[in-house]
């Protein structure tokens, strides 16, 4: 699918980093005075976005070292504090948290923290939530009625699911859904349901291909975000799309609503100019930007600005209530989808 992340796969703690570093290059180990390098592990669309209207702005360049999520997060504990990154951007608040626990993020300025609701950011104030998006169940119109889907997330182990469903345990995206999953059901049902997935599903490589599959009829169900599935729609238009949208109730375990964050490193070389990036990110324009595009579908978190007309409304979603910094660190859930066998 266009537009997408290359290599949006997570290989536990020990992972081999693969990031490629942006057109800018790491050209020094120190930022210089009119520059932040920025870890980004969030859309390169996105990011590309924000970055070139904040340089615009301030006259500040960011040169961005791309990569997944956890792969980013494992580079940083790697580097620890002689890294060259002056913030990380990521899509996952689990990396936020992990960071934290290493002692590797610096306060975020309370004033640009008090631009979002308090439960979407780090109670010690050490990152800051952005945007969100949903976890739902793509279905193919053609091979699924509405009425047939399941009540909750939990129900895709069972064996009449056999067959029928597409997963993606590799994607770091299943990482906070399958938290949340420990969180509220506990390890032992949560290892128990990855069991049943693994009996019932197809293995995807990440959210994008299954979308795809999707749509196509290759498998009637799918677990993504959202996200995906506007993307492809956006893509193909209503003409190619022969798929659809069903988002979890009664606050059930698939309805988990992902925070993605930014947080200023403690080693950063420059941290003005990345508490700067930090305050523009969280600034109403910067929200509608993405909000207004054709290259974003998450939710902001800055209130009053409304999402993308594409979206359900955040106040209409049914969530877990489990917040952004309540899902840890994700450790439990490598470990658990190592010993499922699903990675």
């Amino acid at each position: 699918m266009a537009g997408g992340r290359p290599g949006r796969r997570f290989w536990g703690a020990s992972v081999v980093i693969a990031a490629s570093w942006g057109t800018l290059g790491l050209q020094s180990a120190v930022a210089a005075p009119a520059s932040i390098t920025l870890y980004s592990a969030q859309h390169e669309q996105v990011v590309d976005m924000l970055t070139a209207q904040f340089t615009k702005e301030t006259g500040i360049a960011v040169r961005v070292h791309k990569g997944e999520g956890p792969e980013l997060a494992s580079q940083l504990l790697a580097e620890g504090t002689h890294s060259p990154a002056d913030l990380f951007f990521t899509e996952n608040s689990p990396e936020l948290v992990l960071l934290d626990e290493h002692g590797l993020l610096a306060p975020v300025d309370p004033a640009t923290l008090a631009r979002v609701p308090a439960a979407d950011s780090a109670p010690d104030g050490h990152w800051i939530g952005l945007l969100a998006r949903e976890n739902v169940l793509a279905y193919n119109t053609r091979l699924i009625s509405p009425d047939a889907l399941p009540a909750s997330l939990m129900d895709l182990a069972d064996p009449s699911w056999k067959g029928k469903i597409a997963i993606a345990p590799a994607d770091a995206d299943f990482l906070p859904l399958l938290s949340v999953v420990i969180k509220l059901k506990g390890p032992a049902a949560a290892l128990a349901w990855l069991q049943g997935l693994k009996a019932n599903a197809a293995i995807y490589d990440d959210d994008e291909a299954i979308v795809v599959a999707v749509n196509r009829g290759s498998v009637p169900v799918g677990v993504i975000n959202s996200y995906y599935w506007q993307r492809l729609a956006t893509e193909l238009g209503p003409d190619g799309m022969h798929s659809a949208v069903y988002h979890f109730g009664d606050h059930d375990v698939g309805a988990l609503v992902n925070v993605s964050g930014a947080a200023v490193l403690t080693s950063a070389k420059n941290p003005s100019g990345a508490q700067k990036f930090l305050a523009f990110l969280a600034t109403g324009q910067a929200q509608r930007m993405l909000a207004q595009s054709d290259v974003d579908y998450e939710y902001p978190l800055v209130p009053g600005v409304a999402a993308n007309p594409a979206l359900k409304p955040l106040d209409q979603l049914s969530p877990p209530s489990v917040g952004p910094a309540a899902l840890g660190d994700d450790h439990e859930a490598a470990a658990l989808l190592r010993e499922s066998g699903l990675i």
